[in-house]
C-alpha cells in the first residue's frame, strides 16, 4: 500500500491517476499517525517550498516524516518533495528543510528562462533501482525554477543552463525533480518501479 502526503499540492489527483494507471493501492494521509504506519511514502510537490513546509508543519508532519526517512521506509519525493529532502531553498531561505542530504536547492540564474518547462533529457550517472530499465537518456517533463545540487545521492542530471540533479537514490530514499506522473509511459515505469521496490 503507497501512502500519499497530502498538503494540499496541485497534482496529488495526477499522483493518484498514475498509481490507479499501475494498479497499485494507495491511500491518502493528513496526519502524522497516517505517515507513521505507512509502509511507502509519496510526497507530491508543486508550488512553493516555503509554502510547502509551512503546509507540512501546520499539519505536524515533519517529525513523522523525517522519522520514516530514518526507518527505512521506501519514500518518494517529487519535485518539491525532492527538494524538501535537503538543508533549505533559496525559495524561502527562512525555513529548513527534512536536511537528509547537504545542500541548499538553488535558483536557476537571472538570464535563464524560468520555470524550466517541458521536456528534457536526463542522463544517470549511477545504476539503481528507482530509474531501472528507462534508458540511459530518457526524456521526462519538468516545471521548476529551484534544482538541487548535484552530490552522493545523484543518481541522473539533466542540463539546463548548469548541470544539476534530476533524481536521486540512497538507500530507501528516492527523489525526482521532473513529474513522473507527466512524463508518459516512461514515467509510469518509474512509478512501478517504486511500487515494487
Amino acid at each position: 500500500m503507497i501512502t500519499i502526503i497530502d498538503y494540499g499540492a496541485g497534482n496529488l489527483r495526477s499522483v493518484e491517476n498514475t498509481l490507479g494507471a499501475v494498479g497499485a493501492p494507495y491511500q491518502i494521509t493528513r496526519s502524522a499517525e497516517g505517515v507513521r504506519s505507512a509502509e511507502k511514502l509519496i510526497l507530491p510537490g508543486v508550488g512553493h517550498y516555503g509554502q510547502m513546509m509551512g503546509a507540512l508543519d501546520g499539519l505536524d508532519l515533519r517529525a513523522a516524516i523525517i522519522g520514516k526517512l530514518k526507518d527505512g521506509t521506501p519514500f518518494l519525493g517529487i519535485c518539491l518533495g525532492m527538494q524538501a529532502l535537503f538543508e533549505s531553498s533559496a525559495e524561502a531561505p527562512d525555513e529548513t528543510g527534512f536536511a537528509v542530504f547537504e545542500g541548499r536547492v538553488e535558483r536557476f540564474s537571472a538570464d535563464a528562462r524560468v520555470p524550466h518547462m517541458g521536456w528534457n533529457e536526463i542522463v544517470q550517472v549511477k545504476p539503481g533501482r528507482l530509474l531501472d530499465g528507462i534508458g540511459k537518456k530518457p526524456y521526462v517533463y519538468f516545471a521548476h525554477s529551484y534544482y538541487c545540487p548535484i552530490s552522493q545521492p545523484t543518481a541522473a542530471v539533466c542540463s539546463y543552463t548548469l548541470d544539476y540533479t534530476a533524481a536521486i537514490e540512497q538507500d530507501n530514499i528516492y527523489g525526482v525533480q521532473f513529474h513522473p506522473e507527466k512524463s508518459g509511459p516512461l514515467g509510469l515505469k518509474i512509478v512501478r518501479n517504486f511500487v515494487e521496490l
